[in-house]
């Protein structure tokens, strides 16, 4: 995976200046520390700093098509490169380098903007069609790669991260507090918008096309689909009396989605935790290989979310050297500040800086890949809101009768009396709902009514984030009440947190690629079309399939082992003894000048955490963390001022506690 930035002078003729994109790329240079490569024309600049993982020696960007008529910097791994090539070479087309994206070019050749469907893998890029003198910007199907982008006036700017863009000098820092209320409703930002006013996210399956004009006008920016997450009507899923010939189709089509993705001129290891998802890919991926991967875990302070002893009884299992590391609190207090950088939001789950922590234990043992088993829970119904959902919905007769409609609203208006009714009925009108995820959403705003400022809630009016997610409500109609769940979360809680803050940020900060067998194409589409019954088997068989097919190659213990959300402490471990800079942060000055929150609210909470009392709950606890992250995130963003962030050097003084394999070799 590499970086990406540029500048696109929409009126097509001004050249951009070659300064300006330099510090554009400069601003990404964690994401690709190998290379850099630059193209520039009339209207274009662009620059790719790249991490060499396919091709070492003959991967450089920018690629060219045999005529240089067409041209792409790219971000991402396209697996099945092999068997493409092949097809495109029988087809005449000519090869120069060893890099996986040169497809690309040749595929547009062949498909022209119906490449899209030949694509497999995780990618974002940037297309030059000089001939034609169309711009294509395009993002993989499920939003593993990211692509922002803002326009100032009649110039186009493009970058793998918004900071690419800051560096521009041309878009200003200001917060979007519309962003800004996704995270205190979902923790995520599952659409076009940013935490930055003016700055937009390319929506996964989606690409932008910008099309010069022959008269010099400004070049229109338009968005267009090219993939949507889609299931069969409810009653037309596949089913199957005997399970057998379902899971020997899941076990080909899953051993598949590893073994392309242990494609690379450099190793691979594995992150794995206590559930079955992780220790799943790292089994499969160590029998394919021949060999047991190397293993990198976690391990949290407090005993009741700690999955350090489940993840050692998988890898003893799996063999293979482990490395564990301790997320106490004195690491989340150091790698804070790092994360939020890295992940340019605030970060309202502390886990994240853990995974950071972990991600530069990849990189300081000299790996550059990793597998992860991000995926799994969003397509086989993982999560414990999926089984509270169908279990009141077993009230339901079909769509036409739904009493558990009515027990959603009520149980969310015991946790927001605020909240009229209407209001309930106006957010599920917008996400064709309710659905699995509502009461944990309308939980997590709770933290809205607590902290927000006046100031804040007027700027808001009557916003709420559900507006801006980007449903196909009238396909959603059709399915299945659990695959309507499953959708909205593969839209928000997958694509805006997952692959996001404690994805692609934290893994790409380190230099490090992530990869995701369960969001291989393939899989995805095999898990989208099965019957319901098959992830989800009564009230507590989540994730029924994969647990059978797991069986095969994992101890029971493990495959059977119920999902546990990994997270570190929250507000009462990281707050409760506050690092002078926290405090600082959430001090009545500087929550004055930044406007968000209310000032007496935070100061209470925080009061009550020193005194050693636990009694704010979990959702409240994950907003006041909100806060600090939100304040920290001005600071480091919007003109520093609030606190004094320690001077952490990475080295064996400041690192978490590491229990490493010996060496390698």
């Amino acid at each position: 995976m590499c970086g990406l930035a540029g500048v696109i002078d929409l009126n097509g003729r001004r050249e951009p200046d070659r300064a300006q994109v330099a510090r554009m790329g400069a601003a990404l240079t964690h994401r690709g520390p190998d290379e850099t490569g630059t193209l520039f024309a009339p209207g274009i600049g662009a620059i790719q700093q790249r991490l060499s993982i396919v091709g070492l020696g003959n991967g450089q960007q920018p690629i060219f098509n045999e005529d240089r008529t067409v041209a792409v910097i790219c971000n991402g791994e396209l697996f099945d490169y092999p068997e493409r090539k092949a097809e495109l070479q029988a087809r005449g087309h000519v090869f120069r380098g060893g890099s996986d994206c040169e497809l690309i070019v040749h595929l547009y050749e062949e498909h022209g903007e119906d490449l899209f469907p030949h694509l497999k893998g995780q990618f974002a890029f940037v297309l030059f069609d000089f001939a034609k003198r169309i711009v294509l910007l395009a993002r993989d199907r499920v939003g593993i790669c990211p692509l922002h982008w803002s326009r100032q006036g009649d110039v186009f700017y493009f970058g793998s991260e918004t900071k690419a863009l800051l560096a521009s000098g041309a878009v200003p820092p200001a917060v979007d507090v519309q962003g800004l209320d996704h995270l205190f409703t979902f923790y995520a930002i599952g659409s076009r918008r940013t935490l930055f006013d003016g700055v937009q996210s390319i929506l996964p399956g989606h690409y932008l096309r910008i099309a010069f004009r022959q008269d010099g006008a400004a070049a229109a920016i338009e968005e267009r689909r090219y993939w949507d997450l889609d299931f069969p009507d409810w009653g037309d899923e596949q089913d199957a009396a005997d399970p057998i010939a379902l899971i020997d189709e899941f076990e080909a089509t899953f051993q598949r989605a590893v073994e392309i993705r242990l494609r690379a001129d450099v190793p691979v290891v594995g992150y794995l935790s206590g559930g079955v998802d992780s220790a799943y890919v790292l089994a499969t991926a160590s029998k394919i290989a021949g060999r047991p991967l190397p293993s990198f875990t976690i391990k949290v302070p407090l005993p009741a979310l700690d999955e350090a002893a489940d993840a050692r009884e998988s890898s003893s299992h799996i063999g293979g050297a482990a490395t564990v590391i301790e997320a106490e609190a004195g690491v989340l207090a150091e790698n804070y500040a790092e994360l939020t950088r890295a992940a340019e939001y605030p970060v309202l789950d502390t886990s994240s800086a853990a995974l950071l922590a972990l991600s530069r234990n990849v990189h300081a043992q000299g790996y550059k890949v990793v597998l992860s088993g991000e995926g799994a829970d969003e397509a086989f119904a993982g999560y414990v809101w999926f089984r509270i959902r169908e279990a009141a919905r077993k009230l339901d007769i079909g769509d036409s009768f739904r009493p558990s409609t009515g027990l959603s609203r009520i149980a969310r208006k015991v946790a927001a009396r605020n909240l009229s009714f209407g209001e309930f009925a106006r957010i599920d009108a917008m996400i064709g709902g309710p659905h699995a995820q509502s009461i944990m959403y309308n939980l997590v705003a709770t933290s809205r009514d607590r902290y927000y400022s006046a100031e804040l809630k007027e700027r808001l009016g009557s916003f709420v984030a559900y507006e801006d997610l980007a449903l196909d409500l009238e396909r959603m109609r059709r399915w299945h009440p659990l695959n309507r769940s499953l959708y909205l979360g593969c839209k928000v809680h997958l694509a805006g947190l997952l692959l996001n803050q404690k994805g692609d940020r934290v893994a790409m900060a380190n230099s490090v690629e992530a990869r995701y067998p369960f969001l291989d194409e393939d899989v995805i589409t095999f898990a989208s079309r099965i019957h319901p019954r098959w992830k989800l088997r009564g009230v507590m068989g989540d994730k029924y399939l994969l647990r059978q097919a797991a069986a095969r190659i994992l101890p029971d213990a493990v495959a059977q082992r119920k999902k546990a959300m990994f997270r570190a402490p929250l507000a009462e471990t990281f707050l409760a003894k506050p690092p002078s800079f926290v405090r600082d942060l959430v001090s009545p000055d500087s929550l004055a000048r930044t406007g968000y929150f209310n000032a007496a609210a935070v100061q209470r909470d925080c009061a009550v955490l020193a005194q050693g009392e636990r009694k704010l709950g979990t959702f409240a606890s994950l907003g006041l963390g909100g806060v600090v992250a939100t304040q920290l995130w001005h600071h480091l963003y919007l003109g520093g001022g609030l606190c004094e962030l320690p001077h952490v050097e990475h080295q064996a003084g400041a690192e978490p506690a590491v229990a490493r394999p010996g060496p390698r070799h």
